[in-house]
């Protein structure tokens, strides 16, 4: 039984439907004295109030009953235990093992990992090997005053993972380097970065798994084909060599070495791509803010992570976060989420979200390959504030659609904190208010509804452990709404869809076999071959 066929589906169905009339958020607030108390909630490094949705107490009771049917907890324990839930891939799915400590740390007396067989405490161990190597290669390479230019290639999560990371954590960055992160196979990209930096002080990191990721493999060529033509070698003696001057982050060490490679960290089929970042797809992050940094980062997500696998579901914000995704997808009917982060360091959080977010659950089939009746992953979009309120934010308050806002803010700015940091803070609170009181009396061109849902996430501050726990919270939050959906939250075949395809264009076009290719793409293909005349 798919879990919109479960009683408690109808139930929720109900529920909303008694809501949805004579639901008012002004109201409700002011009927229940303790609705702020009920629906917010503290957890590791995260403050989340969750007061201003379009739920009430009993809505999270219905919720909590529907993820008992759907067994969330089994599935999240399946997880934990190692299981290879990863069905279309044969994996198990265990990113969270990545910043597990070495002796289990707060999982440690957890039932599951009492009873994990050698296998798993035998891949613990090599995830701390692997580690240790990482992190000690991440301090040679910070320690390398010649080194002034890192150059991350790589795509999807090996590339906006560390991209969000530094850019976020930037206040602990080297000074002494500059990080620059290409993915895009618009030869632009590169072009620009290759055009700031010199062969003899740049570092070139190759991040693909496989070493065949056609995008990432066209920009490193290229990259290899300009580092030779301006003064570097393929000699591995040599001062300037493509052996000293690059790494490769994949397991296809045989591939790195023909590429000139000899430096190379590996990871597991374990560990997919958007969810990559904690393993050795994370050296630029580790050469960004050093081992110490790094660890502390681990220890934030292993915080969350135990808060997840431990804490009730009426306790847990992960689940409570994923079974709101639901109710708003599914019985609100909200296509859409808007994530204002009022943070210049977290600029590319909504980017590394819609990876994170759609490539895992827009999905229309079950693990059973079944097709779907509801829908899943809603559109996640966004802009950091206050930048979005002089843009979309109009259409947020006036537009006939409504759009649940997710705010992201921080409670101390560091060492910008001041007039500019409790603006921020005061405009992004604001923001929320609005959206929930709106505006009435001035006439219907300059009124506001009001009554539109948001969701306010506090961190203390913005430093390594509380970016790890807020990444973590999101990997779990999606996990819980695609294990109540009943869909494989892990693979992304939509995405190897679009390469496959990719590939076999390019091989017609050198054949010129066009059979059996619709009309339009062929008109297209024939267009990017033919040389412009006249601008047309």
């Amino acid at each position: 039984m798919v879990c919109y066929e479960a009683p408690e589906w109808a139930q929720l169905q109900s529920h909303f439907h008694a809501l949805q009339g004579d639901f008012d958020l002004q109201r409700a607030f002011a009927q229940d004295a303790q609705r702020l108390a009920r629906l917010s909630q503290a957890a590791p490094y995260v403050f989340a109030d969750l007061s201003k949705n379009w739920i009430q107490a009993d809505t999270e009771t219905l919720l909590g009953q529907l993820a008992q049917t759907c067994q969330v907890a089994a599935q999240r324990d399946a997880m934990l235990a190692g299981q290879p839930i990863n069905g279309t891939e044969g994996r198990a799915v265990m990113h969270w093992l990545l910043r597990t400590p070495a002796d289990g740390g707060l999982l440690r007396e957890h039932p599951v990992t009492q009873d994990w067989d050698g296998s798993m405490r035998q891949a613990l161990s090599d995830v701390h090997g692997s580690l240790e190597a990482m992190l000690q290669l991440a301090e040679q390479l910070r320690a390398n005053a010649q080194i002034t230019d890192v150059v991350n290639i790589g795509i999807g999560g090996s590339h906006l993972g560390p991209e969000v990371v530094v850019q976020a954590l930037e206040d602990w960055v080297d000074t002494g380097k500059n990080f620059h992160f290409v993915s895009n196979v618009d030869g632009h990209e590169l072009g620009h970065v290759l055009r700031k930096v010199k062969p003899e002080s740049t570092l070139f990191l190759i991040a693909s798994k496989s070493f065949t990721t056609a995008e990432t493999m066209l920009n490193a060529h290229s990259a290899r084909t300009w580092f030779l033509a301006h003064g570097g070698s393929a000699d591995a003696q040599a001062t300037c060599s493509i052996d000293r001057h690059f790494v490769a982050l994949t397991t296809n060490t045989e591939a790195a070495a023909q590429f000139g490679i000899s430096r190379t960290l590996g990871f597991w089929d374990w560990v997919g791509g958007r969810f990559s970042l904690w393993s050795a797809i994370g050296l630029p992050i580790a050469i960004a803010i050093g081992a110490l940094q790094f660890r502390r980062m681990l220890d934030g997500a292993h915080a969350m992570d135990a808060h997840f696998f431990t804490a009730a579901h009426a306790q847990n914000l992960p689940v409570r976060l994923g079974l709101l995704d639901v109710w708003n997808r599914n019985f609100c009917g909200f296509g859409s989420r808007c994530v204002a982060p009022y943070s210049h360091g977290l600029r590319r959080l909504t980017a590394y979200l819609q990876q994170l977010e759609m490539e895992s659950n827009g999905k229309r089939a079950t693990r059973a390959g079944q097709p779907l009746a509801v829908p899943t992953s809603p559109v996640v979009w966004g802009e950091p504030g206050t930048n979005g309120q002089h843009a979309f934010f109009q259409m947020l308050h006036q537009g006939p659609d409504v759009i649940p806002v997710e705010f992201i803010a921080l409670r101390d700015g560091g060492k910008y904190l001041g007039a500019h940091h409790q603006s921020l803070v005061i405009n992004a609170i604001a923001q929320a208010q609005a959206l929930m009181v709106g505006r009435s009396g001035q006439g219907v061109a300059r009124d506001c509804p009001g009554n539109r849902p948001s969701t306010f996430l506090l961190l203390d501050a913005l430093e390594p452990a509380s970016l790890g726990a807020l990444i973590a919270l999101y990997e779990h939050r999606i996990f819980v709404s695609g294990a109540v959906w009943g869909i494989n939250s892990f693979d992304q075949w939509g995405v190897e869809l679009g390469k496959q395809l990719a590939q076999g264009l390019r091989e017609r076009q050198r054949s010129h076999d066009w059979q059996g290719v619709d009309p339009s793409t062929v008109a297209l293909m024939q267009r990017l071959a033919a040389s412009p005349v006249n601008g047309n």
